[in-house]
């Protein structure tokens, strides 16, 4: 009897500490509340800072700075040489009158230098299909870049909702202690006059300690998932904030104006019929190759060289030089009309990858507009459902109070309730996945 006294003293002891800490937790809490970091706000930081969306955007530049007629080849290449030569030579000459002619320390030299110029003015029109696929490949660019920016901004967005939805459940969860704290209350109370045992009191306890030992897990979950959105945010993964606490969902999405609008506006379509008109650019520069090249010279020369054992001692010259050069591959291990076949399976193969693209598409939104429609409807329905838990709980703590019921009981009316609030957050965040990545999809994303 002494020892199962001792015992409920421990139990009690134990109750309060844990009573203590949850209080204190949340005194502290209110006390040094984190800033609250909105929606739109976490969404302006990242398409600020976000290493991806940084890397795209100086690709698209990148991309951009290609788009001349220079690095298609259309216009003519300028330079300018200087050439020097020395030579120090002993020169020994036997002339025709038989004289000889010594010259022990001959120095020659010669100077040249001057601008030239070099254009190819025709080749097949390759130079023209090379300027069309720079401009295909900026415009190319600009959907990737346009379509990081749309990820990340996805990424954040369902990460920060996900955040809501796991401090819900730790609202629940918090929830679930206080009225197993006032369980184990009612236990002990009971146990005191003589009309509950102690095992009433270890159950309610065990109780207690289970739904603390879950809180904790939700909390390490919901701190690792901020460190997440700081990682996004590119700053301090430690910076501590606060979210809102409301999920709304658009609950007008129609499936046909969702298949229409990403026929048109889809990143990835889009991407596939840029790929369809690079592989028809690439048969033209292909066949280019079966025209004649024709490329134009022109420079002028300064020069002057000094020969001591020569008929001309010194010769200054300048002058325009100039010429056409004309070249065609006759023959060729017939590469070209290889090269030209598989040329065309490119192009065959980019219209099967424009249509393989929309079928994912297409099967893509249909998961999840389902989805999208399912959580809705289990939205309505949890609604419902946590009202009258709630309503079923409230009842069998009067009637445990009283004793009319078992512990058992009343941890089965707990568990409903916490269960029917965790599928109704569950099916709130369902929802608002599916409308997020939906408007992702068909590039609507907005911040609401």
């Amino acid at each position: 009897m002494k020892t199962n006294k001792a015992m409920m003293m421990k139990l009690k002891k134990l109750a309060c500490l844990l009573c203590c800490c949850i209080g204190f937790s949340a005194i502290a809490r209110a006390q040094t509340a984190p800033p609250l970091l909105t929606l739109k706000e976490a969404v302006e930081i990242a398409l600020k800072n976000n290493y991806n969306i940084i890397l795209a955007k100086n690709n698209k530049i990148i991309a951009q700075n290609n788009v001349t007629p220079g690095a298609a080849g259309i216009l003519p290449a300028v330079g300018a040489t200087l050439t020097q030569n020395n030579s120090n030579q002993h020169i020994e000459q036997t002339r025709s009158d038989g004289s000889v002619n010594k010259i022990p320390s001959a120095k020659n030299s010669s100077l040249s230098f001057g601008p030239s110029l070099n254009w190819t003015i025709f080749d097949g029109f390759g130079m023209f299909a090379n300027y069309d696929q720079l401009k295909q490949l900026n415009e190319l660019s600009t959907v990737t870049a346009h379509d990081t920016v749309l990820n990340t901004t996805t990424d954040v967005i369902l990460t920060y909702y996900d955040l809501i939805n796991q401090y819900e459940q730790i609202k629940a969860q918090h929830g679930a202690i206080a009225i197993s704290h006032t369980q184990l209350k009612y236990a002990n109370d009971k146990y005191s006059v003589g009309t509950a045992s102690h095992l009433d009191v270890y159950n309610a306890q065990v109780n207690l300690n289970t739904d603390t030992a879950a809180l904790l897990n939700l909390l390490a979950h919901f701190k690792s998932t901020k460190i997440r959105l700081n990682q996004m945010l590119v700053r301090d993964p430690q910076t501590d904030f606060s979210v809102t606490d409301t999920i709304i969902v658009d609950d007008k999405l129609v499936l046909g104006d969702i298949l229409s609008s990403a026929q048109i506006q889809n990143p990835a379509i889009i991407s596939a019929q840029i790929n369809k008109r690079i592989a028809d650019i690439n048969l033209r520069q292909v066949q280019s190759t079966r025209y004649p090249v024709v490329s134009l010279g022109a420079g002028y020369t300064w020069s002057h060289n000094r020969t001591p054992a020569g008929f001309t001692r010194t010769q200054d010259a300048n002058g325009l030089n100039y010429g056409l050069t004309a070249s065609i591959n006759i023959f060729d291990g017939f590469n070209q009309n290889r090269r030209e076949r598989n040329a065309k399976i490119q192009i065959d193969n980019a219209a099967i990858g424009i249509k393989k693209t929309r079928l994912n598409v297409e099967s893509q939104i249909s998961n999840l507009y389902v989805s999208y429609l399912s959580g809705l409807d289990l939205v309505k329905l949890g609604q419902s459902n946590v009202a009258i838990a709630k309503r079923n709980l409230d009842i069998s703590l009067d009637k445990y109070k009283i004793g009319t019921i078992t512990p058992l009981e009343i941890r089965e009316a707990q568990r409903n309730y916490l269960d029917a609030q965790s599928t109704f957050f569950a099916a709130q965040y369902q929802s608002k996945v599916a409308e997020v990545t939906l408007k992702q999809i068909t590039n609507n994303l907005n911040i609401q």
